[in-house]
């Protein structure tokens, strides 16, 4: 069987293309893609190999892939995995990822506290309950952490798409004359009430980038026309008996014996297909008119899909950070350790050194030398020292930003001279707070389209616009903050607005 893309009303998608798309395009994207998040997350993989028994250790780490053969023994064969050097001894192993500590930083500024979504709904009225409706929603779907793990993704990928997944009883009200025609009133509680229950049940679905193959428009980069997806599932039953091929790629590794699909979604604004294994299994048609995903960029690039992802131009200080380190450890593992020479001394080769121990000759020419110890390499230190200064230029994350302080750093009591010293980290959380605000604006305003054409909450465009405030990241003074409040309530500022910039809800 092959795709069937007869249901969409658009001609311009093909059964060829998307077979291109799964066969071609999407195992090239998850190659890069799974690069990106190993050098972040740097799993350790179980392996069976003779040379890390003796060395202590049954594993190696993702980051590994980075170092030279001179000091793994390994050489990568690309998808089949490593392959043992026999004429190469394996060093010793210094992985610091560098990169995890710096994303997780970048996340915990951007969205280490709660935001607030504000409704701009000219209806004082409308507005509180748009608000409601929102904070249930984001609730249902993880709170804070949704948006960390949106965070997370975007980072590490530079980009992350969050597809909007309505329940079956907003769909099936969408789909249904009889109530796309009724108008609630809004100002009833109960009204309300079942509005929020329904609005629990959308699931905000974040898409990996290793899934997402979006079809873009041919003069519109910024327009995506359909959206697949393609992913292994398994299932809750169980493989028959895997090929003679497949055992042996899996020699080594845990056996799971689950059953495993390839699954291909195809999704547009008026239709949706689901495969497995290239077969249809399930289709319909979608009331809505617009597509429900919403793609959000990392940090903005131009005449791209993707936008900057902050893992990958760290990925070669992080190889030579690992290269350079495995070399200091390998350098005092073999120089920390005093040695002897004995020569003329019949059987000193088993004879074991410790305190008060005494060999004799007849032998007058017979010497004992002493050689080793380690050896101060200041260059050595230094050149570790300018890769984590690159570092933290190329990412704009300082060790101080993780609460690291060295050296002197003057008065920093300051919050003037707190945020001069984080200049670059808050430049760079401002660029991301754009780009994220955007997308969290939009799935708001798609959710509340979705619940105006199912009749559960009738709104108009202008009622759909929000705001998101960030708090800020640096510790604040709460005088200062009072203070400013009464400078702003004396300037008309609404008690509402200073209450929601103060933390509080009003």
């Amino acid at each position: 069987m092959g795709f069937e893309t007869g249901i969409f009303q658009n001609t311009e998608i093909q059964s060829d293309f998307i077979d291109w798309l799964v066969d071609s395009q999407w195992p090239q994207l998850n190659v890069h893609f799974e690069k990106l998040w190993n050098y972040y997350a740097n799993p350790a993989i179980q392996i069976s190999d003779s040379r890390l028994i003796e060395n202590g250790h049954r594993y190696i780490q993702a980051q590994e892939i980075g170092l030279p053969s001179r000091i793994t023994g390994y050489t990568h064969t690309g998808s089949l995995g490593t392959r043992q050097l026999s004429d190469v001894q394996r060093k010793e192993i210094v992985i610091e990822n560098d990169i995890a500590w710096r994303v997780n930083a970048i996340v915990d500024f951007l969205f280490g506290k709660p935001v607030s979504i504000i409704s701009k709904s000219p209806n004082g009225g409308k507005s509180a309950e748009v608000e409601m409706l929102l904070k249930a929603l984001f609730s249902a779907n993880g709170a804070i952490g949704f948006f960390q793990d949106m965070a997370v993704l975007g980072s590490v990928y530079g980009f992350v798409d969050c597809f909007v997944r309505p329940g079956e009883q907003i769909l099936s009200n969408a789909t249904s004359p009889l109530y796309t025609k009724r108008s609630m009133d809004t100002r009833d509680r109960g009204t309300i009430e079942d509005a929020i229950r329904l609005v629990q049940t959308i699931a905000l679905e974040l898409i990996e980038a290793p899934r997402a193959l979006p079809v873009l428009d041919e003069n519109d980069y910024k327009k995506i026309n359909y959206y697949v997806q393609n992913f292994y599932q398994k299932k809750n039953t169980i493989a028959s008996k895997g090929s003679f091929l497949s055992r042996i790629l899996s020699s080594g590794k845990r056996a799971d014996d689950r059953q495993t699909v390839c699954v291909t979604e195809i999704t547009s604004a008026d239709a949706w297909q689901r495969y497995e294994d290239k077969e249809l299994v399930a289709e319909g048609r979608l009331p809505w008119g617009f597509l429900p995903v919403v793609h959000i960029q990392n940090i903005a690039q131009p005449y791209y899909y993707e936008g900057h992802s902050d893992v990958e131009p760290l990925i070669p200080l992080q190889d030579e950070l690992n290269t350079r380190l495995s070399d200091r450890a390998s350098r005092i593992t073999f120089q920390s350790f005093k040695m002897y020479l004995g020569k003329g001394i019949e059987g000193f080769e088993n004879k074991p050194v410790s305190p008060g121990r005494m060999w004799y000759t007849d032998n007058p020419d017979a010497s004992i030398e002493q050689f080793g110890g380690d050896e101060a390499t200041p260059s050595e230190g230094l050149h570790i020292a300018e890769i984590r200064e690159a570092m933290d230029k190329v990412s704009s994350v300082t060790p101080m930003v993780a609460g690291v302080l060295k050296d002197r750093l003057g008065n920093l009591t300051s919050a003037v001279a707190l945020r001069l010293t984080l200049m670059g980290m808050l430049s760079k959380n401002e660029r991301k707070r754009f780009t994220y605000s955007e997308g969290i604006k939009q799935i708001s305003k798609i959710v509340l389209s979705m619940l105006d054409m199912a009749g559960i909450y009738k709104t108009q465009p202008e009622d759909r616009h929000v705001d998101v405030i960030f708090p800020s990241p640096l510790p604040e003074n709460t005088m200062e903050k009072l203070e400013e409040a009464k400078l702003k309530k004396e300037l008309g500022v609404s008690t509402e607005q200073l209450l929601r910039e103060l933390g509080y809800e009003s």
